[in-house]
């Protein structure tokens, strides 16, 4: 018994010792951990924060809804959606059979009033002749002139019956106001077209436009002619354009004042309908401080759930990660409503795995 404690005794000392060791070297192992080199940022924000936002759509600066005055039977659809059409081309063709026998009516009624003016004009030239010499009286002259001059009348009536029925044949050919593609077909051969349908939708592809709506807090600092950013939601393309109509009013637009955009340049991927940001620059004066947005990348992001964070550098260069309340996107950047103050340092990119409370080198 005296053995077994005895060796107990010795033992334990032992085993305490060797277990300090080991924290030992665990303690000394974490501490020569390669610190993880990284690249930080300051939260950037667009003229310090000096800009307004709103949303808004592109649309082409020329478009159309093509519809008839006149009510028949679609007898041709020469169009289809997404073709490209120019100004003065056939789209859509309505039986204009009525129009036709109305027209062979007013031809026929012209030339029953030339014949008739120019017998009336001979009678007269005749007469005046004649009274001339003498040999007609002024009543007879005077007779001959009316009739000569109701003649030249009924001419002229048959002349502009014809151009109104020759005004009818265009709506019952729909051509393209200008060029541009075919947005949308509201009919098909055989429909029943009615006056004032839609027919055919047609968009100018030449140039395109941006219509937003600000709000009342912001429209005074927004002037004809200023230089914005617009941002295209899907594609978090880059675009410049300038300010081509201010409304000044909003009584059809729910308080929202309507803004429309020229954009300078754009290439195949932006397409009428795509939905974008647009940022208006104001000046320092009229900026307040509640309107300062601070924008980070969206790849410095930590997605975790629902929730979402970034890493920033702590006391002694130790990886802290904090969480954010986010806001609206802006291309490829995200605006932080809270968590992240303006000019603080975060980390944008890492050539390790980050984690919280990772030792890290600033590069």
């Amino acid at each position: 018994m005296k053995n077994i404690l005895f060796k107990s005794a010795i033992i334990t000392p032992l085993f305490v010792l060797l277990l300090s060791s080991c924290n030992g070297e665990k303690k000394e192992s974490l501490t020569k951990e390669p610190a993880i080199a990284v690249k930080v940022s300051g939260a950037s924000e667009n003229n310090s924060g000096q800009f307004i936002t709103a949303s808004g759509k592109i649309e082409a600066e020329n478009s159309a809804n093509l519809s008839t005055r006149m009510m028949g039977y679609v007898t041709k659809l020469h169009v289809q959606v997404g073709q490209k059409v120019g100004a003065g081309q056939l789209l859509v063709s309505i039986n204009n059979t009525d129009l036709q026998a109305k027209k062979a009516q007013v031809d026929a009624s012209i030339l029953q009033a030339t014949a008739g003016y120019n017998n009336a004009k001979k009678d007269y030239d005749r007469f005046v002749n004649l009274f001339k010499q003498q040999s007609a009286s002024q009543k007879e002259l005077d007779d001959m002139t009316a009739r000569y001059e109701m003649a030249k009348a009924g001419l002229e009536g048959a002349k502009q019956m014809r151009n109104e029925v020759m005004a009818q044949f265009s709506y019952s050919n729909i051509t393209a106001p200008f060029s541009g593609v075919v947005t949308n077909t509201f009919v098909k051969e055989g429909d029943m077209a009615n006056p004032g349908m839609p027919l055919v939708s047609i968009e100018g592809a030449s140039r395109l436009q941006v219509t937003a709506m600000v709000s009342e807090n912001d429209i005074a600092a927004i002037k004809k002619g200023m230089a914005v950013k617009v941002l295209v939601k899907s594609s978090n393309e880059s675009l410049s354009g300038k300010v081509s109509e201010v409304s000044l009013s909003a009584k059809n637009t729910g308080g929202q004042y309507l803004v429309k955009i020229n954009l300078d340049k754009t290439d195949n991927t932006v397409l009428s309908g795509m939905f974008v940001n647009v940022q208006f620059p104001v000046a320092n004066a009229i900026q307040t401080k509640t309107n300062e947005k601070v924008l980070v990348p969206k790849s410095a992001l930590v997605q975790q759930g629902q929730l979402t964070g970034i890493y920033t550098i702590g006391t002694g260069n130790i990886a802290i990660l904090r969480w954010l309340r986010i806001g609206k996107n802006f291309g490829n950047q995200v605006e932080v409503l809270s968590g992240l103050s303006a000019n603080e340092q975060y980390i944008v990119s890492a050539e390790g795995k980050l984690y919280n409370g990772a030792l890290v080198s600033v590069q």
